[in-house]
């Protein structure tokens, strides 16, 4: 059995770091307006700091110019493209076929990924894009496992292939989505996506051919969100994708915080690592139970299992998790009083939950005390009035910089 590579979102250097901490073996980051996540900004110091970093770990790390690109951008993606070379990045994900051009040109020997907006369904299109300098293809999440496994026994040995696993599912086909241009002058296609299928709508549709074909909505006094999507999750599928020979497990989120990064990708460090260590005994649920803590939607295995699944709508809406929240992270560990960075209000008698790297069980304790950090006096609760506050806890066990820790609500 072949350990598949591990990839993490890094919207930042502290995401890279993080993900780095919890396990990931490369992350991928956008660059500024010419990824598809532009409000996750990387600029080029930052960019070359997390590069520097990975590289001293051993780690990779990928760079986004997948845009649909016009022709006025072109001379900046060459500007990035040089950069990025000079940077030592490992991969640059693109979609673009001129883009891809620009790559080859400045750039011949930085890998070549493709992004999941090209659409990849096919071993065709997957030995095309091989012919045309590409090393990996990131497959379309509209796929279902069979329809993966044909491709992989069909591609030439020297193409690897990348999943998404886990996070949000964009409403249109392969993100190729128009309505937040449509609604908000802002394009998807360019980075700037609105996410105007997680608004809620007044809705009611009926097929004007076929009269009292209505589709039923679920709907209360806040409209319906129909158009939202549950996040995927394939955590019970990690067996058969292992099995199957995927290159790379793909774990969506640029925009989430670092709380969410480290959590989603310790759970599937531990589940990749225990089913190679022990195959009989993979159990799912043990996973998926710290992943239900850090969920804000419902969520699915969406196509993967069945492409006539229907269980993939998020009617509510949720943005939130009603149960658990980030409560603080390790900034420097001391056996009487650690010192840790707050993000959420906590008191004294708080239950907290330590997330421990290359292990799926949680360190389970009690704020008995809290002190402030420059005078030293006991306080019973504090909320993050400013951006990095700090206080000082007694910690159940020894920690590590950057460890997170949870607040049971």
């Amino acid at each position: 059995m072949n350990k598949p590579e591990l990839l993490a979102p890094a919207g930042s250097f502290e995401k890279a770091k993080e993900a780095f901490i919890y396990g990931a073996d490369a992350v991928y980051c956008g660059t500024g307006a010419l990824s598809l996540r532009s409000r996750a900004e990387v600029d080029n110091d930052e960019l070359a700091k997390t590069i520097e970093y990975a590289h001293s770990l051993g780690k990779k790390v990928y760079a986004t110019i997948n845009i649909y690109a016009p022709d006025n951008v072109y001379g900046d993606i060459k500007s990035q493209v040089e950069m990025l070379n000079k940077l030592a990045v490992d991969a640059i994900i693109a979609s673009d076929g001129g883009v891809i051009d620009v790559i080859k040109e400045v750039a011949p020997d930085i890998p070549i990924h493709i992004s999941t907006q090209a659409n990849t369904l096919s071993s065709n299109s997957a030995k095309f894009w091989y012919k045309n300098g590409a090393s990996r293809v990131i497959l379309s999440r509209e796929m279902n496992k069979e329809e993966i496994k044909n491709l992989i026994n069909n591609i030439p040995q020297g193409l690897e292939t990348e999943i998404f696993i886990h996070g949000a599912i964009c409403w249109a086909y392969s993100g190729r989505c128009y309505l937040s241009d449509f609604l908000a002058n802002r394009n998807a296609n360019l980075g700037d996506c609105a996410q105007s299928c997680r608004w809620a709508y007044n809705v009611y549709l009926e097929e004007k051919n076929n009269p009292g074909n209505i589709m039923p909505f679920e709907t209360d006094d806040n409209g319906t969100y129909v158009l939202s999507s549950k996040d995927l999750c394939l955590i019970r599928s990690i067996p058969e994708i292992i099995q199957m020979g995927v290159t790379s497990l793909k774990i969506e989120g640029r925009l989430k915080s670092e709380y969410y990064v480290a959590s989603v990708v310790n759970a599937y460090r531990n589940a990749i690592d225990d089913y190679i260590k022990d195959p009989e005994s993979y159990d799912y649920k043990k996973y998926l139970k710290e992943l239900e803590k850090v969920k804000t939607r419902g969520l699915t295995e969406f196509f993967f299992e069945d492409k006539n699944n229907k269980d993939y709508q998020e009617y509510e809406g949720k943005q939130y998790n009603p149960e658990y929240e980030y409560g603080a992270q390790v900034l420097e560990y001391n056996e009487d009083k650690s010192i840790i960075k707050i993000g959420n209000k906590l008191t004294v008698g708080d239950k907290m939950e330590i997330l421990i790297p290359n292990k799926i069980e949680v360190e389970e304790f009690t704020i008995n005390k809290m002190w402030d950090t420059e005078t030293e006096k006991e306080i019973e609760t504090i909320n993050p009035g400013k951006l990095g506050q700090s206080i000082k806890i007694h910690l159940p066990i020894k920690c590590e910089e950057g460890w997170m820790i949870r607040r049971k609500k």
